[in-house]
């Protein structure tokens, strides 16, 4: 198949388009500089021109505190982005495939969110994505929305690779204990975004790492297992007084992916302990 990928600079597009290629797919990988998804005509001339079966939607405005005083921004890339995506592929005879993620929940659940839940987001950002999964679904029958969240992996920003650097400069480490989720290796989540893919069966599916932790308990296991002796301290949510609320709870249940695709995904340590073997080159 030919697929082509939005937001080809991001952090998941760096493990996305390897995973679709290494699976024999042809991909055609497109950065802002390509592609403004927030102008139809400007997304639509690659798209005829390439000719995919499938455009996986990755570009987003993810930085969630930006969102807060960027509602307008937040809405133009994440909304509207998300349903000019779905209404070229549904021209040129394409699946959708939208990405999306936890905070379209309040995080007042104490079960794993399952993905027909109420979606009640609490933050712009959250608010903006749910609009994108609502766009995606009203314009294209054909279209795949997998919600994940916690992502971490090589080639940008995120919380590891944050903790890492923090500790080896001896840096202070305030980390918050009283939000839960499941972080989640771009790999495995891109393995994932093949499966569902290969499997042909459309709607909305939830896909993170497997197992439950604290962002404090994380960071605990990532200097741990890196061999560093520094100890993160506990915080809380609103002691660092952010911009955006999150969720408490961030838990989402992979069911549905596991019974349409017969695969598990990885618990969430066993990803953090592969991923640090691809950083030690690095590092």
């Amino acid at each position: 198949m030919k697929l082509l990928v939005t937001g080809a600079g991001g952090l998941l597009a760096r493990e996305a388009i390897p995973a679709f290629e290494r699976a024999g797919h042809e991909v055609l990988g497109l950065s802002q500089a390509d592609a403004d998804v927030t102008r139809y005509e400007a997304l639509t001339h690659p798209v005829r021109a390439f000719e995919p079966d499938w455009i996986v939607h990755l570009a987003a405005f993810t930085q969630v505190d930006d969102c807060e005083t960027e509602p307008d921004r937040a809405f133009l890339v994440n909304a509207l982005g998300a349903r000019h995506a779905a209404l070229a592929a549904a021209a040129c005879g394409a699946g959708i495939l939208v990405l999306s993620t936890d905070y379209v929940f309040d995080g007042e659940s104490r079960v794993p969110y399952r993905e027909y839940d109420p979606a009640r987001p609490r933050s712009v950002y959250g608010a903006s994505k749910w609009a994108g999964e609502q766009a995606a679904r009203e314009v294209h029958p054909r279209h795949l929305v997998i919600r994940s969240g916690w992502l971490f992996g090589a080639g940008g920003r995120n919380f590891v690779d944050t903790v890492l650097r923090r500790a080896r400069a001896g840096e202070p480490l305030e980390i918050v204990d009283d939000q839960r989720g499941a972080p989640t290796w771009t790999r495995d989540l891109a393995e994932a975004m093949v499966r569902l893919v290969g499997a042909g069966l459309y709607g909305t599916y939830h896909v993170t790492n497997g197992g439950v932790c604290t962002w404090h308990e994380l960071a605990a296991y990532v200097v741990a297992r890196a061999g560093l002796r520094v100890e993160p301290q506990r915080t809380t949510t609103e002691a660092l007084g952010r911009a955006a609320p999150r969720p408490c709870y961030s838990v989402l249940n992979n069911q549905l992916y596991e019974h349409v695709t017969g695969a598990r995904m990885p618990h969430w340590q066993d990803a953090v302990d592969r991923y640090l073997k691809t950083r030690e080159g690095r590092d």
